[in-house]
């Protein structure tokens, strides 16, 4: 399995109130016969006294758990909507988390950390440089794909002038506020996603869905607005189109399902306390998991739960077929030649310009009275 670089959100040291008054030299004794393990139970102990046994959780929170007792609460959350930050900031403060996972790979990591006004920009504007980019990153094909999956994301970003993501965001921000809370990014690489998927297409649905994403400019209404606080809109969307492309909706969806469930069971392994020594026999405790998805991943996850996952297989990217050889070279030819048709029209026209000056029919005159002599 390719590792993925997971950032982790460490707690704040927190500052004692029950610090002696005598002075700083009583202070530093003090602290110097705490151990480490001591220092982490009393940290512990602060956390669990936060942690509700009987926690109040909004009803986009589905709760699993692991044959050693350890606790999953996985969030459904719509992208575009501030209802869904509010129901992960409740959770995460309710339950307290020892991990944190979210539906984010390391490509898409850079969103956690840049603010609302310039998310909202990047996510609006789809350009060359972006494409290039794209392309030059995933290959020509799954480069193409991005750029398509990101335009309707683009374009509910400009119908609703939010920009997607913000549940993460919160995740992130509310994570580092839990003593010993980590951080995990539980969704697979977003070129292994493309890359397979476009695998799964024909030369034709290749073409049939790229040519309905790309005229993609229905309005949202407000009560779509509205719908995103029940239902992911971005989702339902994207669900739509490749509807009538079940190798799509494996590969986008039902993959996905799979890889973050076996994300989170293996963010929900019992936590080993530490040891004041060698000798110490080791102990466990069960963990709590906080997972925030896109509620379309909910149901997946749910029927995943149980069964013995390997995802080996959904990691793999298959060689390019002859399709998709013939689709790339079908895109070369329509861009150089729409680059030579760009080329011979300008420099029809400067031509034409050329000849319109006077000075170019003065001196045509002049060549053409000169070959009449001769």
């Amino acid at each position: 399995m390719q590792e993925e670089q997971q950032p982790e959100a460490a707690a704040d040291p927190m500052s004692s109130s029950d610090a002696p008054e005598d002075g700083p030299k009583e202070t530093s004794s003090v602290s110097q016969n705490i151990s480490d393990a001591d220092a982490f139970k009393i940290l512990l102990e602060v956390k669990m006294k936060k942690r509700q046994k009987k926690p109040t959780l909004p009803s986009t929170v589905t709760e699993l758990d692991t044959e050693d007792g350890s606790k999953v609460y996985v969030v459904g959350t719509a992208h575009f909507s501030d209802s869904s930050k509010k129901d992960v900031v409740k959770t995460i403060q309710e339950v307290q988390p020892d991990v944190v996972v979210v539906e984010l790979c390391q490509y898409r990591v850079s969103m956690l950390k840049m603010d609302e006004k310039t998310l909202l920009k990047e996510a609006k504007e789809i350009n060359l440089e972006k494409l290039q980019q794209a392309i030059k990153q995933n290959g020509v094909m799954s480069g193409l794909m991005q750029m398509l999956l990101l335009k309707v994301s683009a374009h509910i970003t400009e119908q609703l002038g939010m920009a997607p993501g913000g549940e993460f965001r919160e995740a992130f921000k509310e994570a580092s506020k839990v003593p010993f809370c980590k951080f995990h990014l539980g969704d697979r690489p977003i070129p292994v996603t493309f890359k397979r998927a476009i695998a799964a297409l024909s030369f034709w649905q290749k073409v049939k869905l790229a040519w309905g994403l790309c005229f993609l400019s229905d309005p949202i209404s407000k009560d779509d607005v509205e719908k995103c606080k029940q239902k992911d809109l971005l989702e339902q969307m994207m669900a739509e189109m490749i509807g009538e492309f079940p190798d799509l909706h494996r590969t986008i969806v039902s993959e996905r399902d799979i890889y973050l469930t076996y994300m989170l069971k293996q963010a929900a392994k019992q936590i080993e306390l530490p040891r004041a020594s060698e000798t110490e026999p080791r102990k466990y405790i069960p963990a709590v998991v906080v997972g925030v998805v896109g509620m379309g991943h909910v149901p997946g996850i749910e029927k995943n739960w149980n069964s013995d996952l390997n995802i080996q297989e959904i990691m793999s990217v298959p060689p390019p077929s002859a399709s998709s050889k013939i689709f790339k070279f079908v895109i070369k030819a329509t861009v150089f030649g729409l680059m030579g048709y760009g080329c011979y029209r300008i420099g029809q026209r400067t031509v034409q310009f050329i000849l319109s000056m006077p000075a170019a029919q003065s001196y045509l005159q002049k060549l053409t009275e000169v070959r009449s002599q001769h």
